[in-house]
């Protein structure tokens, strides 16, 4: 594609300024659509500050000035008001896991030393627990009650306390000043492997992303989302939060996994932030989808053909009407998704495209705020993790023949340290360099390629690295495996290192496949073994899966559903 000059953005200097500015620009306009079992509610840009700003004085008359004050529960209205009612002058923001153990959670809350949590009422009951063991929690706030407890304080009666006195001019809240180099955001992350690190972000960190994302990327007040990643993580947060309250854009939030293609037909939206996962399963539904009408998967294949042709020769665009009953499934809208925290297979971005759904994939860490590089709307490569955003810089390390080597970025958006933890600080963050730890490769055009964690490098008997992502990529490209994990294994007999690959069968698509006929084992075990045989023969030997084992159930992932590289129940077998 062409050189593609960046979209006018405004400049904001803390979270806090980005949200004012945001009210002068769209207040009146819809900032949320709630879904209140069936019936629609809009909050405006006004409301929804007045609601911020309502909850930030309730919680200095706490004293909690200064304080880490913990937020968890589902995507909703009141997770997003916390989060900028707390980094908006009040204190600290500690997001945390909804899925995570109590156990877990006790961990984060003692580390960080919390003064007070906001919580859905779902974890009503875990909260009582903890408070007999927590005991710097002073207060904790229940999100759906309208009245205190001898236990919670409550959400709705903390707003209408600030708005009382906001009436009565105590402005110490709004007149707050932000220091946008200090400690905003405090994230507890161990990705899929290990213990927590916490991660400090402070708003100058946040909003640089939040700029740089929005000069790549066009998102207006024309655009709704439905929000779906959890967002007590930062892709979610920065770019499906407040990206779009930074753009004027409106909010509706997804009610489960399992409620996803309702919510889409309900809200409507135009845009999506999405996993790999989620898209690389709704793109093999549409397959699935298509096998079950005479010709189907044929006509779908000559469809995609046909609008790309013209596309491409004619700049005549008629996915849209082509795909009709694809885009009505989605709400009607969609045209665009993002996507990201793993690689995604570049035929389904494609494919989507030609569907007239553009799919841009970026690359990102919880540490850099995170997004590092990016796709932009005129200025893609399917199979890249696109170019480095504006004011990011980033480098291979010690690239080898091949030019891969560790990425290292620098930027405004690059996190202030890992918090009381100034060891592992230091070995990550060197001269204004964060060591991502990820493998990759820069082009020419300056398009950056992800090859793996150097952490998950398989290393076999003659030195020979193998990157088990690339490995799962091509697994993952066959309609008949639903997901897969390549891991290396020693032969305990010659003790040389051999590819072991996991692989949950796709039985729907297996099924249609075979005409409705249910595979044995054997027979299943028999299909495999001529599909691994068929990767294989394209592979050096050192890289060719010497085992295979097939699973009965998903393997188990993070929220971000991210499979959990090193847990011991993915790899049995």
């Amino acid at each position: 594609m062409g050189k593609q000059a960046l979209y006018n953005v405004r400049t904001v200097v803390n979270l806090k300024d980005m949200l004012n500015q945001s009210v002068l620009l769209y207040g009146s306009k819809a900032a949320f659509i709630l879904n209140n079992g069936g019936v629609t509610e809009n909050i405006s840009y006004s409301q929804f500050k007045a609601d911020v700003d309502a909850l930030g004085t309730a919680l200095l008359e706490l004293g909690l000035k200064g304080k880490c004050i913990a937020v968890i529960g589902e995507n909703r209205y009141e997770w997003c008001v916390s989060y900028l009612a707390v980094t908006g002058g009040a204190g600290i923001v500690v997001p945390i896991d909804r899925e995570l153990h109590i156990s877990e959670i006790n961990n984060i809350l003692g580390r960080c030393n919390a003064d007070a949590i906001i919580y859905s009422g779902k974890h009503n009951d875990c909260m009582k627990k903890l408070s007999a063991e927590i005991q710097s929690v002073k207060y904790f706030i229940n999100m759906d009650e309208s009245r205190d407890s001898d236990f919670y304080l409550s959400f709705k009666g903390l707003v209408e306390r600030g708005k009382e006195l906001l009436a009565l001019d105590r402005l110490d809240y709004v007149a707050a000043e932000i220091d946008r180099d200090a400690l905003a955001v405090l994230l507890f992350t161990s990705g899929t492997t290990g213990l927590a690190k916490g991660v400090m972000l402070s708003h100058r960190n946040i909003c640089s992303n939040v700029v740089s994302v929005r000069s790549t990327v066009l998102v207006d007040t024309n655009d709704t989302s439905l929000s779906i990643l959890p967002m007590h993580h930062t892709y979610e947060c920065t770019i499906g939060f407040l990206a779009f309250i930074y753009s004027g854009a409106t909010i509706s939030f997804n009610e489960g996994l399992k409620h996803i293609a309702r919510n889409l037909k309900e809200m409507k939206p135009t845009v999506l932030v999405v996993v790999p996962l989620i898209l690389e399963n709704l793109y093999k539904k549409i397959w699935t989808q298509a096998g079950k009408q005479k010709f189907g998967r044929l006509k779908l294949k000559l469809a995609l053909i046909i609008t790309a042709i013209l596309n491409h020769l004619f700049r005549i665009d008629i996915a849209n009407r082509v795909f009709k009953q694809v885009h009505d499934n989605v709400g009607g809208r969609l045209r665009l998704i993002l996507t990201g925290a793993a690689a995604i297979d570049p035929s389904v971005s494609k494919g989507f495209r030609r569907m007239g759904i553009k799919v841009l994939q970026g690359y990102g860490l919880t540490e850099c705020a995170p997004l590092v590089t990016g796709n932009r709307d005129h200025e893609y490569r399917d199979s890249s993790v696109g170019k480095a955003l504006p004011g990011v810089e980033v480098k291979i390390n010690n690239p080898d023949e091949n030019g891969v080597g560790e990425i290292l970025v620098k930027g405004e958006n690059v996190m202030l340290g890992y918090y009381k933890d100034e060891e592992e600080t230091g070995r990550n963050l060197i001269n204004g360099w964060f060591h991502t730890g990820d493998l990759g490769m820069v082009d020419k055009s300056g398009y950056v390629y992800i090859t793996g964690r150097s952490k998950n490098i398989i290393i076999t008997n003659n030195g020979k690295n193998v990157y088990p992502e690339e490995l799962e990529a091509s697994i993952n490209k066959n309609p008949c495996v639903q997901e897969s994990l390549v891991s290396g294994e020693i032969d305990r007999t010659t003790g040389e290192t051999h590819i072991h690959a996991h692989i949950l069968p796709n039985l729907e698509y297996i099924k249609e496949k075979f005409k409705g006929v249910s595979l044995t084992k054997d027979e299943l075990l028999k299909l495999f073994n001529e599909i691994v045989k068929s990767i294989n023969k394209d592979l050096p030997i050192y890289r060719r899966i010497r085992k295979f084992t097939l699973r009965e159930s998903e393997f188990i992932k993070t929220t971000t559903k991210k499979i959990k590289r090193y847990c011991p129940e993915n790899v049995e077998g």
